[in-house]
This record gives structure tokens, C-alpha cells and sequence, in this order.
């Protein structure tokens, strides 16, 4: 949501309350982190709210820093071991497993390299047509390597789950991220996010019909059980 602060606002409000009503589909405690994604797009969103508000206003600059940072650990630094691990607490499957283990150890290196980088080197926020540009001085000969891996990270592992319909929701954020990579190029982090945040209501749906399936087998089971008693008598 890297338009307008209006933009920001609003939709990190939209995405918190599908967040919560996300929660709220969980029937297994292996769904929360997959669960929680769309509250923490949520809560990036608006503090890019409160990045875009700071701008104008020099007394505000400590402000500005701590809300640059809090939107690029979530997006750099939290993003590329979220997603993986949301998606290997529900796998069941063993191969299926090994492999989002991989992808889940790709993404905590990334993870430490974004962090390193934040902590070593300088980020400079700017709006430049209606959008924010994070400027930084990250060491330019891995950033492509580091843009690879991150897609790696964010989205393989949605296409190597057997939950129902995650692979729907990696087509969509690679096309996102394509859509933002081709026409957004300097604004990566931020655009890409307000791509992102359609995949919210992906998820939702995906545990939304994973808990009806839920509760259609237990009461398909209770049916047999009440079948068997009366069979019984």
C-alpha cells in the first residue's frame, strides 16, 4: 500500500480485520503461523502509514527511522522465514518436509543477511511518484543474488506444500511479484506488498474450507458412530 498514506491506512485496517477472521478458521495449532500472515501484512501496512505521514514533518525523523525499520525487518527480514515455516508446520508429508526444511534454512540465511545489512549499512526512505523508495547502500554485489533467494524462500515452498490450494496462492504472488518486478522496479518492497496484500484473502479461504472439511469429517464420523451403536442394538 506504497500510494498514499490514505492508501496505507485503509488497507492495513481491511487486512487486520481478514487477519482476525482468519484466526478465527484455525481447527489445528499447526495453521497459526500460516494463520497470522495476513495480520502481520496488515500491521506492515500501516506502519508504512506512519512512514508516509513523517515526511513532512522534520521534528518527526526519529519517527521516520524507527518506522523505515520496523517495515524492512517485516519485509526482509521476517518474510523470508515466516513463509516457509507457516507452510512446514502444516506439511505432513516426509519428502515434502526435507524439502521445505531447505527452503525454510535458505530463508533464516537470508533472513540473517537482511539483518546484518540493517544493522551495517544506511536506509534512506523517499517518495518519488506517489511511491516509497527505500534507499540503501547494501553491498550491490549480492543484491540480485539476495532478490533470487527471497523468491526462492517466499515462494517455492507454496508450491511444494500438498495443502489444498497453496499452489494458488504461489501463482499469485508470483505473479505479483513479476507484475511489481516489470512495472515497479525501484519500489520492490513497497509495491510488492500491496500486491501481497490480496493474498491475505487467499488464505483465508484456504482455511476457511480447510475447517469445513474439518467439520464435515467429524460429523461424518459421528454419523458412522451413531450408525454402529444402532447396528449394535
Amino acid at each position: 500500500m506504497c500510494f498514499s498514506p490514505e492508501a496505507s491506512f485503509a488497507g492495513g485496517i481491511i487486512i487486520l480485520a481478514i487477519g482476525v477472521a482468519t484466526v478465527t478458521k484455525i481447527h489445528k495449532p499447526s495453521q497459526l503461523v500460516f494463520a497470522c500472515i495476513p495480520l502481520f501484512f496488515g500491521i506492515q501496512q500501516i506502519t508504512e502509514g506512519v512512514l508516509w505521514i513523517s515526511f513532512p514533518l522534520s521534528e518527526h525523523y526519529y519517527l521516520q527511522k524507527t518506522a523505515t525499520y520496523i517495515f524492512l525487518i517485516m519485509a526482509d527480514v521476517l518474510w523470508p522465514t515466516l513463509i516457509p515455516i507457516s507452510v512446514l508446520l502444516m506439511e505432513r508429508n516426509k519428502k515434502k518436509r526435507s524439502i521445505l526444511w531447505i527452503l525454510f534454512g535458505i530463508g533464516s540465511l537470508l533472513s540473517l543477511y537482511y539483518a546484518s545489512c540493517l544493522l551495517l549499512f544506511h536506509v534512506t526512505p523517499q517518495v518519488e511518484c506517489y511511491h516509497i523508495h527505500y534507499v540503501n547502500d547494501f553491498p550491490k554485489s549480492v543484491s540480485m543474488i539476495a532478490s533470487i533467494f527471497y523468491l526462492v524462500a517466499t515462494i517455492t515452498p507454496l508450491f511444494v506444500s500438498s495443502i489444498k490450494r497453496t499452489h494458488l496462492l504461489g501463482v499469485l504472488m508470483a505473479l505479483s511479484c513479476l507484475v511489481t518486478a516489470i512495472f515497479f522496479t525501484q519500489y520492490l518492497t513497497s509495491v510488492w506488498c500491496f500486491f501481497a496484500a490480496l493474498i491475505s484473502g487467499v488464505i483465508f479461504w484456504i482455511l476457511r474450507d480447510s475447517k469445513r472439511e474439518f467439520n464435515l469429517s467429524k460429523l461424518k464420523a459421528l454419523e458412522q458412530l451413531v450408525k454402529d451403536k444402532l447396528h449394535t442394538l
